[in-house]
């Protein structure tokens, strides 16, 4: 009854377990899956020596993997779409299925994430069958999937013809920092963000799907020793999938090769950025590379107080 769990065979107990229609069965002598159509007329199906049913896999098990899907989403409009499509009821998985299609890159994750979990239960399956062979249990996690998508992604430096794009964008995240700011709060940092934004700047990078989508930039320019990352903001349908943090990367590579092909002296060249309120999270892809905060910002909101109604002892 002992057998190996090779590639071929995961491939094979994947595709079985998806298949809702038919009953199969793993071969243990011949590595192969068979079923009560094709496992011939004295194949004895019941002879748990030999044939062994396949990890347990149901449209219950399909429907909790989504779930967890669409909660892991950092991308909080797709996260809101796939939440509403789960909550429909009747054809939950084709609406699961037609909005993922909308967002390919995350199409692709979901993919991933979704292999990932049924290996899973492959591994646990076979370890509980080691175990009852007296051997020691194997494997790990499948790999991570981020790498994957950013695959999907080129990164480049920006252009003058981005501008358009760049600026739709940044209009986008101004509207969207308003939104969540107070009244004076929301006053000062989306003027500041306006005045500063320059485009492509000194140092730009802009990041790009496949199809030559634009998904997201980063732009900064310099003042003195001092780069001034202005802007990092990425298209709202590509959030969550690392973009972001994969611009800040390749943008301090560039800064490096920016410093060194200044003429004269070397200097050493600063780089400043500023985080609006609501985008706290992003500092630890600033930490992990190496930034240290040098500065907080807070405000107190004062109402306009009516004429006359201030006394003075």
């Amino acid at each position: 009854m002992q057998f190996e769990l090779n590639e071929a065979l995961i491939g094979a107990l994947l595709f079985s377990m998806e298949d809702q229609a038919g009953t199969f069965y793993l071969d243990t002598e011949e590595g192969l899956i068979v079923s009560d159509d094709d496992a011939g007329p004295d194949a004895d199906l019941e002879n748990g020596d030999r044939y062994i049913s396949l990890p347990g896999w149901d449209s219950t098990d399909g429907f909790r993997l989504m779930e967890h899907f669409a909660a892991g989403l950092r991308n909080p409009v797709l996260q809101h779409e796939l939440s509403e499509a789960l909550n429909q009821g009747k054809g939950v998985f084709r609406a699961f299925k037609n909005t993922l299609a909308r967002y390919p890159e995350t199409e692709k994750l979901w993919f991933s994430f979704k292999e990932r979990g049924m290996r899973r239960e492959i591994l646990r399956g076979y370890n509980g069958l080691r175990e009852e062979w007296g051997l020691a249990r194997i494997g790990g996690e499948p790999e991570e999937t981020g790498d994957l998508v950013l695959e999907d992604f080129r990164f480049r430096p920006a252009k003058e013809t981005d501008r358009e794009a760049a600026a739709a964008l940044h209009r986008v995240c101004i509207d969207e920092l308003r939104s969540r700011a107070s009244g004076a709060e929301a006053a000062i940092l989306t003027a500041e963000q306006s005045s500063a934004w320059r485009f492509p700047g000194d140092l730009s990078l802009m990041a790009e799907t496949g199809a030559g989508d634009f998904a997201a930039y980063i732009a900064a320019v310099r003042r003195g020793e001092t780069l001034y990352i202005h802007a990092l903001e990425v298209q709202p349908q590509y959030r969550g999938l690392g973009i972001g943090k994969s611009l800040l990367s390749r943008f301090i590579e560039e800064a490096r090769r920016f410093s060194a092909s200044e003429p004269g002296e070397a200097a050493p060249l600063r780089i400043l950025v500023d985080l609006p309120a609501g985008s706290e999270g992003f500092s630890q892809a600033l930490f992990r590379d190496s930034f240290n905060p040098c500065m907080t910002r807070y405000c107190l909101e004062i109402p306009a107080a009516s004429p006359g109604s201030i006394e003075f002892d």
